[in-house]
């Protein structure tokens, strides 16, 4: 899976998403007939070209169901712009939440999630507990957009300041500082 979202600029937390939407396993069906290990519906698979005919279901191929599901989470965070919002629409469908949207006034999903149903405000829920659950802690995955760019932001300013602080220290000789949040800054 990793591989897969790397593929598609996509953070590699997102495959916690098909633990909460199928416990990974492939023969999930839930009881509106979405299949697989990422609970793909069949006109939705389609859409993204899996073959869903008779037996024969593509969305109970790891492989492929993933590759369909990076498709559609990257196409819904192009939509939405924060990650919150995409769990969210995954689950109940972009209209949902564009509805969510429009009465709350608000594209923070905090401040929306009273206008979606209760099973999707569970499921963000679910997607940010798994997270952390695994991680032991958050990523711009389980934060809605204002706080990655505060986050990110803080995270500049810090490198900015060691930068300078470095510059002082060395005479003037600035080199590059290496930080695990690099990675972070880019996304």
């Amino acid at each position: 899976m990793d591989s897969i979202f790397a593929l598609y600029h996509l953070p590699a937390e997102l495959k916690y998403l098909a633990a909460v939407e199928s416990e990974l396993k492939a023969t999930a069906v839930s009881r509106v007939g979405a299949v697989g290990p990422w609970q793909l519906m069949a006109p939705t698979a389609r859409d993204l070209s899996l073959k869903v005919k008779g037996k024969y279901d593509e969305r109970k191929n790891f492989h492929k169901s993933t590759v369909a599901a990076a498709k559609y989470l990257r196409d819904l965070y192009a939509q939405f712009g924060d990650w919150l919002l995409v769990i969210a629409s995954y689950n109940s469908g972009p209209g949902k939440v564009l509805t969510a949207i429009k009465k709350s006034g608000s594209h923070n999903f905090w401040a929306l999630q009273n206008y979606l149903p209760a099973e999707t405000r569970g499921h963000v829920k679910r997607f940010i507990a798994t997270h952390y659950y695994f991680e032991g802690y958050g990523s711009i995955t389980t934060l809605t957009k204002a706080e990655v760019t505060a986050y990110k932001k803080s995270v500049s300013a810090f490198i900015s300041k060691q930068k300078t602080a470095l510059a002082r220290t060395e005479g003037g000789k600035t080199e590059e500082l290496k930080t695990g949040n690099a990675l972070i800054l880019n996304k």
